[in-house]
């Protein structure tokens, strides 16, 4: 089943090797994953993308809710393997690589982003993919001082009745601070402190001594991560910019927004990102004005993981519908648009500046900022956005094109109210919607609690961030009625809404403007 995913080799001058690096035998250690250019060896072997078996457990219960389909995970993914060296020998560069230092997403791991990763490291860095320790990776461990024994970290979702502003917000801190660490773990390499890998794995990091500039440091981050790396600029002078890819601002306290003042790149799926989330992002370009957002066309969240190659029904069946830009491409523009970004604030002296012209959105499927606006109305209702294995779903008469849907087309949260369903109503520009309440418990489904939150990193935070949607309308006065029966303006018959022939209870939703 290794062809079940094909990730792409780089595509830079640099043979790409890696290997797993952790220090300290406790959660205040460090565990990343390390890419690297190296030197050509014959008969190299490639690591696995899913390094054991416990992370597919992990992946099964964070994405799918379901634990027991941890086996099928591994039989269509275990045997993956990514196109680089393992342990590769370091190819040596006397003038010292520059270091990236990669957060990743909510409910992953330090291996799902080995082809950004490889790219980056391809052109001549040297990127460490940590793995967080904050319980905000799919699964995670550390190896104790007492010999053989690990102690796994899980997933752990936002505790019922705490508020997930405050629960994220100390995950965002440590995640943070742990970036810090992994820069000061290569800032003592450098100055010759022995490091000991407790996974005793067949590459001394001391080789790294001599092999890195660390006067050209970046972090970077995806989704959780992208925010991560916003933050950690904050709490370190050394990182000179970040590049967050997608990032999900909301866990970021207000009075942090001042304190950015270093350059940021944003690079925004289309599918993702909410006018509250850029506002934010925007706030920083005021404290820079080299800080750059731009959105890449015909992408989702997921695009900016090693799961956009993936084969479209196994992708589907994970994550939901798709993007509609090749990930080839997708991958090409977002890891240019990085180069050309990190050229121009750590000074390198290469050629990525032939890709300038992406960091002011010009370019096949990027634009500048991102795109929200008015939706174009369509004729008839399109389709509907499915929910399965989440909580409600979601239809409108002015759903965009396939591949074209705007940020808020997007599964709800558990116990959204009808204010959240209007505040989408107010995102679209529509008048009205409807909302298919929790089907929890039907369809095989009954493991899974009714008040359980998301598990997707796209969907983290959509409750809280559709009832500060929704507050813009507490003013107006709106409706809600069930009407399982009533014709809908804009609908020729009731009966042609998607799952009302089964006679399904939808609520409808209108905005206080209709």
């Amino acid at each position: 089943m290794g062809g079940m995913l094909a990730l792409p080799p780089g595509q830079g001058p640099h043979q790409v090797g890696c290997t797993d690096v952790m220090v300290g035998h406790t959660p205040q250690g460090l565990f990343l994953r390390l890419f690297y250019p190296c030197l050509p060896r014959a008969g190299a072997l490639q690591p696995l993308w899913i390094p054991r078996s416990e992370y597919c457990g992990g992946l099964a219960d964070v994405t799918l809710g379901r634990r027991w389909c941890s086996a099928l995970l591994s039989i269509a993914i275990g045997s993956c393997e990514v196109p680089v060296s393992w342990n590769g020998p370091l190819k040596p560069r006397s003038s010292g690589y520059p270091l990236i230092i990669f957060s990743h997403g909510l409910g992953a791991f330090r291996t799902l982003y080995s082809s950004v990763c490889t790219e980056l490291a391809s052109r001549g860095f040297v990127v460490a993919a940590l793995e967080h320790r904050d319980h905000s990776a799919a699964t995670t461990y550390f190896c104790t001082a007492e010999a053989g024994t690990e102690e796994w970290i899980p997933f752990q979702r936002v505790p019922q009745g705490q508020k997930e502003f405050y629960f994220r917000n100390k995950q965002v801190h440590q995640r943070a601070q742990e970036c810090v660490r992994a820069l000061r773990l290569f800032q003592g390499i450098a100055g010759g402190r022995t490091v000991p890998n407790i996974l005793h794995q067949d590459w001394d990091v001391s080789v790294l001594k001599d092999n890195l500039d660390l006067t050209k440091v970046a972090v970077m981050g995806h989704s959780f991560g992208g925010v991560t790396a916003v933050l950690a600029l904050v709490k370190e002078p050394s990182f000179r910019c970040a590049v967050a890819l997608d990032a999900w601002m909301f866990p970021l306290e207000n009075l942090l927004y001042t304190e950015v003042t270093k350059p940021v790149l944003f690079i925004n799926t289309e599918n993702f990102q909410t006018p509250e989330n850029v506002a934010k992002m925007k706030r920083l370009s005021t404290r820079n004005s080299q800080t750059r957002i731009v959105t890449v066309l015909g992408t989702v969240h997921e695009d900016q993981t090693d799961f956009a190659f993936l084969p479209g029904k196994l992708f589907s069946r994970i994550f939901g519908r798709r993007g509609t830009l090749d990930p080839h491409k997708a991958l090409a523009i977002t890891s240019r648009a990085a180069l050309a970004f990190l050229q121009r604030h750590l000074k390198l002296e290469e050629e990525f500046g032939q890709w300038d012209e992406l960091l002011e959105g010009v370019g096949d499927s990027v634009v500048p900022d991102a795109p929200f606006g008015p939706l174009a109305p369509v004729a008839a209702p399109r389709a509907l956005l499915r929910a399965g294995h989440w909580e409600c779903d979601f239809f409108s008469p002015r759903m965009e094109e396939p591949g074209r849907a705007g940020g808020a087309l997007r599964r709800a949260g558990p116990g959204d109210s009808a204010g959240g369903a209007q505040g989408m109503c107010q995102l679209l520009g529509d008048t009205r919607c409807w909302l298919l309440p929790s089907r929890t418990g039907a369809a095989g489904d009954s493991g899974r609690q009714e008040s359980q939150q998301s598990p997707f990193p796209a969907q983290e935070g959509m409750e809280e961030r559709w009832k500060s949607r929704s507050h813009l309308l507490a003013q107006a006065p709106s409706r809600c009625s069930r009407s399982p029966s009533e014709q809908q303006p804009g609908v020729k018959d009731a009966a042609q809404i998607p799952g009302r022939e089964n006679g399904e209870d939808w609520i409808e939703v209108q905005s206080p403007s209709s």
